[in-house]
């Protein structure tokens, strides 16, 4: 691979006056599937993170929050990616030495894997990497494809609000360089990510949500800024208060969710267990709680 398979990608871009929506499906925005998730945070200025290649991971990297650089090395050329729109991405093949630097106040850089962490897939000296571009020109590796697992379809089992909870985050690579965690598919996470979405631009005193999903999971993050969770099984309702990127809500099915006092800068990442299906959202609450009473 090369510079030149290195591409941005538009996200969908949903106006709202409550505040924008984006959103990354496997195969379609990620042109891989997602199996391993990883956000970088509270990276003091000056400081640069990467420097590295992985010979057999694809990634897509998006500004959540803020703005930073991305040098991409093929080990001939180099070419540097400006990101600071949360509805881009930039897509960057397996075998090519990456570094982000120039890193804005607050910024958040959200990375999709194509593979679960493997530390003998990371080359971290660059002659390492010029001398894997040499032998990857005489001898081209061929990556291997991961099938996703099939979903599997059953009864739908009602919850509580009291089976949904806070998942604590892997944290241990922060450094002085920056905070990241990473979460990977039947790892650190109950579910397979199939989609990721999330909100931003929220005004103050806007509240977002206000549905159910009939079988979809979801893990709720506040990466950057705060704000409120509040989930409803018919019965009892419980809240939630976000305001670490190092901690998820995870929301079972059958839930009615409310997200509310935002603060300013906010951004709210969800990442959940299917695509997007109009057919799994309950919009009325008359019709989620005669959805719960059906299945009761």
């Amino acid at each position: 691979m090369t510079i030149n398979d290195c591409r941005l990608i538009e996200f969908p871009r949903f106006l709202d006056a409550r505040g924008n929506l984006s959103f990354a499906e496997n195969f379609k925005q990620v042109p891989f599937e997602i199996k391993r998730i990883y956000w970088l945070y509270d990276v003091p200025g000056g400081i640069a993170r990467g420097g590295h290649a992985e010979i057999n991971n694809e990634e897509l990297i998006i500004a959540l929050s803020g703005a930073f650089e991305i040098l991409v090395d093929d080990g001939k050329k180099q070419r540097a990616f400006s990101l600071n729109r949360s509805y881009y991405g930039l897509y960057i093949p397996k075998g090519l030495w990456r570094e982000i630097k120039e890193f804005s106040t607050n910024a958040v850089a959200l990375e999709f894997g194509s593979i679960p962490y493997d530390v003998n897939d990371y080359v971290r000296n660059y002659n390492d990497f010029l001398e894997f571009c040499k032998i990857a020109q005489d001898n081209a590796q061929e990556g291997k494809q991961i099938a996703s697992a099939p979903t599997a379809e059953g009864p739908i089992v009602l919850r509580s609000v009291f089976d949904c909870t806070i998942l604590e985050l892997d944290k241990h690579h922060s450094d002085r360089r920056g905070n990241l965690t990473v979460v990977e598919n039947g790892k650190t996470l109950p579910f397979d990510v199939r989609r990721t979405y999330y909100l931003y631009d929220v005004p103050g005193g806007e509240s977002r949500g206000a549905h159910a999903h009939r079988e979809l999971e979801q893990l709720i993050v506040a990466v950057s800024g705060s704000f409120t969770v509040t989930l409803d099984d018919g019965h009892c309702k419980r809240s939630f208060f976000l305001n670490r990127p190092y901690q998820g809500l995870y929301v079972k099915p059958g839930m009615w969710r409310t997200l509310e006092d935002f603060s300013s800068g906010a951004v709210c990442m969800v990442l959940a267990s299917d695509v997007y299906k109009v057919s799994d959202y309950i919009r009325t609450y008359d019709e989620f709680i005669q959805f719960r009473k059906d299945y009761e």
